[in-house]
């Protein structure tokens, strides 16, 4: 099984890699930062033996470079079985006072790069009729809250996209999945004083992405939502 990750290396994005290599995956691994991908490639050698990591720095909120890394996928014939866009990024504030281009950052980053990544990837996994796409999306996809602002919108944003898309690829045998997780320890609460027994962990996420990719073909989890057990923070 090839499975592609945005985001890959750190949080939720790496849970989901390690998770898969595991089970002895070939991932493919894209973030920013080739530093970031080097340590995760010698990590994944020492811990996951029987798996196979490809790594990819790309900024994905460019348009131009989402499409190179799918042509670029595309043409080392590594066509997803499982995508999952999880690149995104949170800048807290306001609509009525936050930074200007905040939305547009936001956008561009959290739904732009998921949008045309999968868009330039569509076209051989429809031909292949199968593949499970995921978008990471988020209870601020659900419910609007203080100081959510930009973020917020390119969350609902994502939602909506995954929602369309899931309708346009039922009759190619594709899969879409909408993930909406609550608070996961990350490195967005890094030295905060959150007890840990507040707040989910990463692999919490990564169990779920797993469970259902391993669904019979004739089943789909179209939305996973997931909070804290004692709710959101």
């Amino acid at each position: 099984m090839i499975v592609i990750i945005t985001g890959a290396t750190k949080g939720i994005g790496r849970a989901i890699a390690e998770k898969f290599a595991e089970g002895g995956h070939t991932i493919v691994a894209c973030a920013r930062n080739i530093n970031d991908l080097t340590e995760m490639e010698i990590a994944f050698k020492q811990q996951f033996q029987l798996a196979t990591l490809y790594k990819k720095a790309v900024d994905l909120s460019t348009k131009e470079g989402a499409i190179d890394f799918g042509c670029w996928l595309i043409d080392e014939k590594l066509i997803p079985d499982v995508l999952v866009n999880n690149a995104g990024s949170f800048l807290p504030g306001s609509i009525y006072n936050e930074k200007d281009g905040t939305l547009e950052k936001m956008m561009d980053i959290n739904l732009y790069s998921a949008y045309h990544l999968t868009r330039t990837l569509l076209p051989v996994m429809i031909e292949n009729r199968s593949g499970h796409i995921f978008n990471m999306c988020s209870i601020a996809s659900l419910q609007a809250y203080n100081n959510g602002g930009a973020y917020s919108i390119s969350k609902f944003a994502l939602l909506g996209f995954s929602k369309n898309l899931r309708e346009e690829m039922k009759p190619h045998g594709i899969k879409v999945t909408a993930v909406c997780p609550g608070a996961v320890m990350s490195a967005s609460w890094e030295g905060s004083d959150i007890d840990p027994n507040r707040i989910m962990e990463a692999k919490d996420i990564a169990n779920m992405v797993y469970a259902a990719v391993h669904l019979s073909p004739m089943a789909v989890v179209e939305d996973i939502v997931m909070r804290p057990q004692l709710g959101d923070l």
